[in-house]
């Protein structure tokens, strides 16, 4: 793999040299702030709001690169990313657009200063909000660029056309149902997970491979979870701080240790929202505790700290990593894919068996070296143990507790369908 190239402004560097920023920002000047700022982000209230740095990685020379952001919730922050592309016939393709901030849109705009403009923007989810409503946005930011969706797009409460939701009549098309029908179909092929029945709508997913470089482009579907906290993650090391806590009272201290402490738990946060290891105390007790508290700015929760963790939380997450291996989230395994799994390994077997050898995921670790048998190997959840064959360690059933509380609960008042079987 050639060099990756990245730095806390988003110009480029070689990777490994992750940025490790002071916890102190008032440095940053109110050029950088404008250059941030990301107005729409009441729409989709989530964390970072209006305030969203951007991280460009050259992950193959002259032919890919990535775009990194954040977005969490309560401090729990995990990398939101979108893919460029080179064409060999000139121009940029870009899967799954991110905020289109004016330092993202100067990223991309010297892009095409030396490969050509944006040709093709894919929106690859229908159900994926967080990926959804930066296309709009996007999308009026490159007018010469045609939009290609997802099939089976969906909204609610209000199923409401395409147009209504930002994206731009008369560029705005769906993927065709046949990947050679596509207008980019001599570099790329693709796969259409679903539409999977959610009752309230479908889960649907589109995986891209680009043949020239052998790459792999995945939405919601497969993750890798690292053991150090993400460059971008690291750009504001609060979140991470604050979550390395012990108690409330502990001091916030940024150091390497207690920035791996903290992406540990947030990962355990994000994948389960209540591990086995958490415990949450009283609120009385919370609240007379946020009293002691040194710091009570709102940047802190005003002092509010409802988290306790178990001895050995750190075994959770070990099991939940499994050494960086290729993993369909846990939410994945126990709401939705579990709903349609013929259909799941269906797809995994045809996106198998193309010749790749990275993928690119939209969140947590990129790029992965990876092959095919790897990532059919990640769907095994859904098929019944056969003697002889090479197991997957199962995820821990305490920290799977609440997801099965959930998918029972949703099954009974038929919030969702009941899940099927193992093939």
């Amino acid at each position: 793999m050639d060099d990756s190239t990245l730095n806390e402004s988003g110009t480029d560097r070689q990777l490994g040299r992750s940025p490790t920023p002071p916890l102190d920002n008032s440095d940053q000047s109110s050029d950088q702030s404008t250059d941030w700022r990301w107005p729409f982000w009441p729409i989709v209230p989530l964390y970072p709001y209006g305030n969203r740095r951007t991280l460009r990685t050259e992950v193959v020379k002259d032919t890919l690169w990535t775009f990194d952001q954040i977005q969490g919730i309560f401090y729990v922050t995990v990398p939101i990313r979108m893919t460029v592309v080179r064409l060999a016939a000139g121009g940029l393709l870009v899967y799954a657009p991110i905020a289109p901030t004016r330092e993202c849109l100067r990223r991309l705009q010297e892009l095409e200063a030396q490969y050509g403009e944006v040709k093709y923007i894919i929106l690859p989810t229908v159900s994926g909000i967080e990926h959804k409503v930066f296309v709009g946005p996007f999308a009026r930011q490159f007018r010469a660029a045609q939009v290609c969706v997802a099939p089976h797009q969906w909204s609610f409460p209000l199923n409401l056309p395409l147009s209504w939701l930002g994206l731009p009549p008369g560029r705005t098309h769906p993927l065709p149902d046949d990947p050679q029908d596509a207008p980019f179909a001599d570099e790329f092929d693709y796969a259409v997970l679903g539409p999977i029945n959610l009752g309230v709508g479908p889960f649907e997913e589109v995986a891209f491979f680009h043949r020239r470089s052998r790459t792999l482009l995945i939405t919601d579907s497969i993750v890798s979870i690292p053991a150090e906290p993400p460059p971008v993650v690291q750009l504001d090391p609060f979140p991470l701080l604050f979550h390395a806590r012990d108690r409330a009272t502990d001091a916030i201290e940024d150091t390497p240790a207690n920035r791996r402490k903290g992406w540990q738990r947030m990962a355990l946060f994000a994948f389960y929202f209540s591990p086995g290891a958490l415990e949450v105390p009283p609120w009385g007790e919370v609240l007379r505790e946020a009293q002691k508290v040194g710091d009570r700015t709102r940047r802190n929760y005003f002092g509010l700290y409802p988290f306790r963790w178990k001895p050995g939380w750190q075994e959770s997450f070990a099991a939940l990593r499994g050494e960086g291996r290729l993993l369909v989230a846990p939410i994945l395994q126990t709401l939705i894919l579990n709903r349609a799994p013929q259909e799941t390994l269906d797809w995994a077997a045809k996106v198998a068996s193309w010749d790749f050898h990275r993928i690119l995921p939209c969140h947590l670790d990129a790029p992965l070296a990876a092959d095919s048998r790897q990532f059919r190997r990640a769907f095994a959840f859904l098929e019944k143990p056969v003697s002889g064959s090479e197991a997957i360690a199962p995820l821990p059933d305490a920290d799977l507790e609440l997801l099965k509380r959930l998918d029972g609960g949703f099954s009974r008042i038929k919030i969702l369908p009941a899940s099927k079987e193992r093939i």
